[in-house]
């Protein structure tokens, strides 16, 4: 599923820097400002131990992670919203993306210049927030004059457009994002369709230094006091640590350097997996001999819609799902082992699919 989430911060708070440690993917990570000029797209392998346990069980040929994109923008700056910085160019590669993961510097470091002069997560924060919120109020407000023109014609659907822009208006201009309204009926479509940069949900990674890793810092504690209002996930990731990892080849080295550090593992797994939930997707698995594979999918889809990501003609002729849920392969040990203790159901078209089902479909075309 190409569904993204897109990196934003301030220049020089390590956005590519932790970008690289995601991907390997050798995005430019520099000690100046707009290093980061086009977006940076990489492909990343979401961490799964059921994953892991299935390929145990099972010993197939062939092993398939799932995957999300992530997208590494360039830093933007107070006056992005008005062109600053090249400002339009980055705002619209993030209206682009499905989720916003926002890094914030929260270390000291006299050798890593900091575009304001000092470090103030709160004020970088609040930064980013006022040039997607004005960006925001700039769209609402070209959307409101088409719909005024149009609510002269008289008709019903145009006025409503016209009142619900007006609502979205007044709850941004109190600085609020849009991720914070609450709206149903036509307003709520014309919410999801203006797709405002303030609406996608959001992550905060913390990029601390090594001796903050564990029990973050007083920049840390400033922005999990601001942001504790907000339906988002804050945590905490040294890019450095993040970035030193990479360079051992070895596992054994890397699950040393982990051990060392206090670490159980890499930040960027946290990171892989809170992106993963922040974009609303769950995983389900398939198990045979030839392959074990885990699939994406959003929360909420029914079988038939899970069978497709497989292929269209799965969703097309779907018959039914045989369904295991994965503590019990994992408990039983195998799939001979679940149809003997009665744990394989057959479940229908309206079956809505759990986060770690094991599924084979059957389908007639």
């Amino acid at each position: 599923m190409a569904l993204q989430c897109g990196i934003v911060g301030l220049p020089n708070v390590g956005k590519s820097t932790l970008f690289n440690a995601l991907t390997s993917a050798g995005a430019l990570a520099a000690n100046y400002p707009f290093a980061t000029k086009d977006p940076n797209v990489g492909i990343i392998t979401v961490p799964d131990k059921r994953l892991d346990r299935l390929t145990e069980l099972v010993n197939p040929q062939n092993v398939q992670n799932t995957t999300i994109e992530i997208v590494d923008i360039a830093g933007l700056i107070k006056g992005a919203s008005q062109g600053e910085g090249l400002g339009n160019q980055f705002l619209a590669n993030i209206r682009e993306t499905d989720a916003i993961i926002h890094v914030v510097r929260c270390f000291e470091d006299t050798n890593v210049v900091h575009v304001d002069g000092n470090i103030d997560p709160v004020r970088d924060k609040e930064i980013i927030d006022t040039e997607l919120l004005l960006k925001d109020l700039d769209a609402v407000e070209k959307r409101m004059d088409k719909a005024r023109k149009l609510a002269k014609s008289g008709k019903k659907e145009d006025q409503k457009a016209y009142e619900a822009a007006q609502i979205i208006k007044a709850h941004l201009e109190q600085m609020k994002p849009a991720r914070t309204l609450d709206l149903d009926g036509e307003a709520g479509e014309l919410l999801k369709e203006m797709m405002l940069l303030t609406g996608k949900p959001i992550l905060y990674v913390c990029n601390v230094d090594e001796e903050s890793i564990h029990t973050g810092n007083k920049h840390t504690k400033a922005l999990i006091e601001l942001v504790k209002d907000e339906d988002a996930e804050v945590i905490l990731i040294s890019a450095g640590i993040e970035a030193d990892i990479t360079e051992l080849d070895a596992p054994e080295e890397q699950k040393e350097f982990l051990s060392d550090m206090g670490l159980e593992e890499p930040g960027v797994n946290r990171l892989i997996t809170a992106a993963y939930k922040l974009l609303n997707l769950i995983t389900y698995f398939t198990a045979g001999v030839k392959e074990v594979r885990a699939w994406t999918i959003v929360n909420g889809w029914k079988a038939p819609q899970a069978a497709g990501v497989i292929h269209t003609d799965f969703e097309k002729g779907f018959i039914r799902a045989e369904v295991i849920a994965f503590d019990d392969f994992s408990n039983l040990g195998s799939e001979a082992a679940v149809k003997e203790a009665g744990k394989m159901r057959v479940e229908g078209k309206e079956y809505v699919v759990a986060d770690g089902d094991c599924m084979h479909f059957r389908f007639n075309v």
